[in-house]
Parts: structure tokens; C-alpha cells; sequence
């Protein structure tokens, strides 16, 4: 990979001194991260010292948030665009005036179809151009074109256009009342579409190799873009001009992204000081933090779950759910795990329950299916399927999965999916790196080989995994969903057909359950949206899904922040790590 150098192309005059201006930031976070990562001085703009953050996750693979769809780089450009409709950290609700977004109030007409967003006036790009609707528009507009490979066309299955009436006006008109179109509405980010407008001559373009998307010279946030090295680090600067500061100035003078090889090494640079935040902290490490006087820790349950999805189609032939009147498209099966009885006997032969006390030493709960303990749709009454090799054992017989000439390995006889004679064989990818997900690979494939399935276990690099997740060339993959806020059990973007796009859609493992569908759409049009009415329904839905097993749930890991002892202002909430880092400060250790 290489290095991504200042993007060119025809500026206008106030642009060519913006140009200049990044060019002497750029130089500034050069200096300023040769700098120790403490403060130099009692404080001041810039002055608080570098925050630096551990990314295991692989590079970044772009900042476009058009396109975006992996973890990685999703941390980074969270610190350089604005939402439209910001969350409060405190409550996790949508709210008005939040700092890092737009929205001053917003207001739905007599049919709940229209929604109408009012946008602050004072918030300017970081070349002194105003953020307007045009911008959200702009965004809007690439997302609904198809042109690109955004993951986040799901929006318009409930958006039936997004207007402009003026510069600080967006107005969403929804195809019905629909409970989850809030949420959509905030899936959409907010670009400069006078930069993005000149850099992409059409929407495609977001999906070649364009130096912007690596390189974004014009932002919004407490940080602007400083340098990307690939394989190393991510660099940004403090930004001066970002208006919603608590202390009327950024203080740290930058944060840095920096790449480790794995969760273990990131524990070792946090304890010698040569990071000083771990976002994410393996849940063996947890109570050693918690024991250390040099680190703060802040604990909470993690709103996600890890799981063991499982390719419903045929991998070699990968087909959208739905052709372009809605129609399903045969997709195939999976010669394996096609078979409902399949998963279900995989289900009953990994002992899962002792596996997450095995890997998660106490700092987790096995789940049963898409809601977590901390939803408004829990329901604990749906239990995980027990540990049962000889009931699975069973059912791959009943399947015609068996092994007859004694190797050790099944084969088909009289399978739905398979030739006769095909192995129980399928390949396992995760992440390298994610230790956690590593030994969980380890043990299904120990467990899984003694029900006789050869489990073919690779951990590779995430970029890598994302695209052929999302490519849909894949067997079965051990991965989690950092679910969204505010709580919405609704699972459409994971299992409904109209997300199931070979190249981009969330439901890669191809799911389509005429019943599931039903109660997702009744659930969402609930009349008041009644929240006790929809979680009955949202519950229903999970039983299927946990008898249906698209994925074989894991659990969903208590979540633990880590930093140095050293940073003052660390206050985190749930899930807002960094809602007020403008204000954090690394303080001398001496």
C-alpha cells in the first residue's frame, strides 16, 4: 500500500488558502507528535498533550463515510464529520443542540410521514465554508444512486425522498408511518458536497482508488486530518476552528490510531505508557485493570454481540436477495449449512456456554439470538440450545451426514444440498488479531471435528474478511454487530432479503423467512408505536431466529475503557468514549 499524498484538482481562491492552511497543519501534527505523548505546559489550545489509541483492527480502508463499512474506519472519521441528528451520551436518545451534529429540533406532520429537521447556522467546514442541507443532500443522493458500494441503501426502503427547501432546512418524507424511519434518518452522514462535488465527477468514482477518500482535507470536528501511514498509524490534529468545545479551545493537540498486531500487545504498550487508551479490553485483562493504580477503567455492557454466521447460499454463484421489481432471485444453497437440521446440529455441538466462561472469564453472557440483556425486547424466556453432541449427532444422520467409511469425517448420502459423497467440510474465517474470536474459532473447530465436520479455521487481515463478507464468498465467518443507538431490536438490516446486496448488504448470509419479514414490518408499524406492542413482536421474531440459526449466537462480552492514569478528563458513557475528548489532557507522570 502506499502512502496517500494531498489530493489536486482546481481550486477556487478561498480554497487555495485552505490548501495552505492544511498544509501547515499537516506540518504542525508532524512536529507535535514527535512531541511526548504528555502535556508540555499547564495547558492552553492544543496544548493537552496526544491521546493515542490502539487499533488492532487492521488499516483504515477509507474516510468516505458514504462507503464506509468496517469498524476501523469508522473510528476515525467519527472524529471529522457531523451527524445531522445528534445522541446525548447521557440518556443515548436522539436530541437536539448535541454537540458534533446539526440538528436544533425537528418536528413530524399530522401523519407522521414528514419529517421536518431544522439545522444550526453556525457550523462551517474547516475551509470556512457553511454546513448546509445541501450537504446531507448531497450524501443522500450518492447513497440512493446505487452507483457506489455503500452498505447503507437500506435507508431508502423507508425513505421516499429527502428535500432542501433551504440552506439549513432538510425535509424527509417517509413511504408510510414506520416506527424504525427515525433511525434511518441519522444512517445518512453529512459530507462537503462542495469538496465531494469536484473530487468524484460522478457518484462511482467514491469506489476507485482516489487519494480523497484516504486523505480528507476538509472536515468538521475536534480534529482535522493529519497523515495516514499505512500498516503504522492514523494521525490527526487538533482543530481550532471545531465550535462546540467545553473549554472554549481543543486541548489535546492531537490523537493518533495506531496499528498492534493484537489485543495482547495492546495491554502491554498500555501498561508501558506507549499508548494511552484501549477502547475495547479483552475480557481476561479486564479485572488486571481494574487492579492497576496507573489505569482508569470505566465498565459497562457492550450494546453488541458475537456470533458464528453461517452462508444460507451458494458461495461459488453469490446472488442478490431481490431482483430490481423485489422479486427473490434463486440464490442457491449451501451445501452444508442450507439444511436447517445443519445448523441446529451444530448448535447442540459446540458447548458455547463453557466457552464463554472459558474465553470471556466472567466478563460476558451467552445469548440466544438477536436482543441483548440490555434491550427493550429481551426476552430470557428464549434459551440458547443446550449442549447435546449426541442429539446433534442425531439430526446430521437424519440430515444424511454420516461417515461411513470411518475417517473421521461425514459425508453426504441422501443430503439435500450436496453431492453424494461431498465431506462435512466448510472453511471458519475471523479477524487476526481479535485473540477473543481467535481461540473461539480453535474450539468449534475442536468440538465440531469430534461430530465429525472438518472446520478449515483461518483468522486473516479484516479488510480482507470485510470484503469477503460482504462478497458473499464465504462459508461461515466469526464476527460481532456493534448494534446501533438508540436500541432498535429490529433486525431488517441483518435478515431481510432487500439488504441481502453481493458487494455491500448487511444480510450476508443470505436469510429470507417469509415469517420473520412479517414481524419485522408489523412490528414497525405499530399504531403510536407502542413499545410494549412491538417488543412482543420483536420477541416472536428472536424465537425464530434462535430455531432458524442464521447465526450461531455467541454472546455479548461486558465492555471495559482502559486509559492511562494520566489523562485528565476521561468521563466516559456508555458507548460515548469520547463525547467530550476536546476537553481531555495528558498530564506529566512525574
Amino acid at each position: 500500500m502506499k502512502t496517500y499524498a494531498v489530493f489536486s484538482y482546481k481550486e477556487l481562491s478561498m480554497r487555495k488558502l485552505s490548501a495552505i492552511v492544511l498544509l501547515v497543519v499537516a506540518a504542525l501534527v508532524l512536529s507535535v507528535l514527535a512531541l511526548p505523548a504528555a502535556a508540555q505546559d499547564e495547558g492552553g489550545p492544543g496544548e493537552g498533550g496526544i491521546i493515542i489509541e490502539s487499533n488492532f483492527g487492521g488499516d483504515i480502508a477509507t474516510l468516505n463515510p458514504i462507503i464506509i463499512s468496517d469498524a476501523s474506519s469508522s473510528a476515525v472519521a467519527g472524529f471529522l464529520y457531523p451527524s445531522i441528528i445528534g445522541l446525548d451520551p447521557e440518556t443515548q436518545n436522539a436530541a437536539p443542540n448535541v454537540a458534533g451534529a446539526l440538528a436544533t429540533g425537528w418536528e413530524y406532520d399530522e401523519t407522521g410521514t414528514v419529517l421536518t429537521i431544522h439545522l444550526r447556522d453556525d457550523a462551517f467546514w474547516n475551509d470556512g465554508t457553511p454546513i448546509t442541507s445541501a450537504d446531507y443532500l448531497y450524501a443522500a443522493e450518492a447513497i440512493k444512486s446505487g452507483e457506489t458500494d455503500s452498505a447503507r441503501t437500506y435507508v431508502f426502503d423507508s425513505i421516499e425522498s429527502i428535500e432542501a427547501p433551504d440552506d439549513y432546512t432538510v425535509v424527509v418524507t417517509f413511504k408510510e408511518f414506520n416506527c424504525r424511519s427515525f433511525n434511518d434518518v441519522n444512517d445518512i452522514p453529512v459530507v462537503p458536497s462542495h469538496i465531494f462535488s469536484e473530487v468524484f465527477e460522478t457518484y462511482a468514482d467514491m469506489n476507485e482508488d482516489v487519494d480523497y477518500n484516504l486523505n480528507p482535507t476538509v472536515t468538521f470536528g475536534p480534529f482535522a486530518f493529519g497523515e495516514y501511514r499505512p500498516a503504522e498509524q492514523v494521525s490527526l490534529v487538533a482543530d481550532q476552528s471545531y465550535p462546540d468545545t467545553i473549554l472554549g479551545y481543543v486541548s489535546p493537540a492531537g490523537w493518533i490510531y495506531k496499528n498492534v498486531a493484537d489485543q495482547t500487545v495492546e495491554i502491554e504498550l498500555l501498561l508501558a505508557g506507549e499508548i494511552n487508551v484501549v477502547a475495547g479490553v479483552t475480557p481476561e485483562r479486564q479485572q488486571d485493570m481494574r487492579d492497576n493504580p496507573d489505569i482508569q477503567t470505566f465498565d459497562y455492557p457492550a450494546n453488541g454481540y458475537t456470533y458464528m454466521g453461517f452462508n444460507l447460499a451458494d458461495p461459488t454463484n453469490p446472488q442478490n436477495g431481490l431482483d430490481e421489481e423485489g422479486n427473490p432471485i434463486d440464490q442457491g444453497h449451501h451445501p452444508l449449512f442450507g439444511d436447517v437440521r445443519v445448523r441446529q446440529a451444530i448448535a447442540m455441538g459446540v458447548d458455547v456456554a463453557s466457552m464463554v466462561d472459558a474465553t470471556l472469564f466472567g466478563e460476558g453472557v451467552q445469548i440466544a439470538t438477536n436482543a441483548i440483556p440490555t434491550s427493550w425486547a429481551y426476552d430470557d424466556s428464549i434459551e440458547p440450545w443446550p449442549f447435546d453432541p449426541d442429539a446433534a449427532s442425531a439430526l446430521l444422520e437424519e440430515a444424511g451426514w454420516i461417515d461411513e467409511d470411518g475417517d473421521g469425517v461425514r459425508e453426504c448420502h441422501g443430503c439435500l444440498y450436496a453431492e453424494e459423497g461431498t465431506p462435512a467440510e466448510f472453511e471458519l474465517l475471523t479477524n487476526a488479531g481479535n485473540t477473543t474470536r481467535e481461540r473461539i474459532g480453535e474450539i468449534i473447530q475442536s468440538q465440531l471435528a469430534d461430530l465429525g465436520i472438518k472446520v478449515n479455521f483461518n483468522a486473516i487481515d479484516f479488510n480482507i474478511l470485510v470484503q469477503t463478507l460482504l462478497g458473499q464468498e464465504f462459508d461461515a465467518i466469526i464476527i460481532g454487530w456493534s448494534l446501533g443507538l438508540p436500541d432498535d431490536p429490529d433486525g431488517t438490516a441483518f435478515y431481510g432479503p432487500e439488504n441481502d446486496l453481493v458487494g455491500s448488504g448487511f444480510n450476508f448470509v443470505s436469510m429470507n423467512n417469509e415469517e420473520l419479514n412479517r414481524l419485522y414490518e408489523e412490528a414497525a408499524h405499530v399504531e403510536g408505536c407502542d413499545q410494549d406492542a412491538r417488543a412482543e413482536l420483536y420477541i416472536e421474531a428472536n424465537r425464530l431466529l434462535r430455531n432458524e440459526l442464521p447465526y450461531l449466537y455467541l454472546y455479548s462480552a461486558n465492555a471495559q475503557y482502559a486509559v492511562r492514569a494520566e489523562i485528565e478528563g476521561f468521563d466516559p458513557f456508555p458507548s460515548f468514549l469520547y463525547w467530550n475528548i476536546d476537553a481531555w489532557r495528558v498530564i506529566s507522570a512525574e
